[in-house]
């Protein structure tokens, strides 16, 4: 979920992520899940209602789970993706690629470059030469 600031940004203040200046938070799991499970719904146009209870849940907890206020569990985001006629699979795939692409967009905005460098098998990570993330600055 990419919240967009009202107005053109003002030049008297430094850019979010900028030293001493907080990022804006990534998205939780439960916000870009609901987020989806909301545009699913609705382009099937199925009601909360209908979907609620195909999931067998109620309509207040499925509207909560929308919303992003709720972190359901794996057998509920199961019940729900089923009762929007998408498997669990699919479901997760399409919530992860919206979670790379948002951060993708986040990393771009604060001007840094993120490799992640290939981690020898061989190695344990106490071992010399093991690698792992690395955040370069662009």
């Amino acid at each position: 979920m990419t919240v967009t600031p009202l107005g053109p940004p003002r030049r008297d203040q430094p850019a979010p992520g900028a030293r001493g200046v907080p990022a804006e938070p990534e998205p939780l799991w439960r916000e870009v899940l609901g987020a989806r499970l909301r545009e699913l719904r609705r382009v099937r146009r199925f009601t909360l209602a209908r979907t609620a209870a195909r999931a067998g849940i109620s309509t207040q907890y499925l509207s909560e789970v929308e919303r992003g206020l709720k972190e359901p569990s794996s057998e509920v985001i199961a019940a729900i993706s089923g009762a929007l006629g998408i498997s669990l699979l699919e479901l997760t795939s399409v919530v992860a690629d919206d979670l790379a692409v948002n951060d993708q967009q986040r990393r771009a905005s604060r001007g840094v470059r993120y490799d992640l460098l290939r981690v020898n098998t061989s190695r344990s990570p106490g071992a010399s030469g093991w690698s792992g993330p690395v955040a370069l600055a662009s």
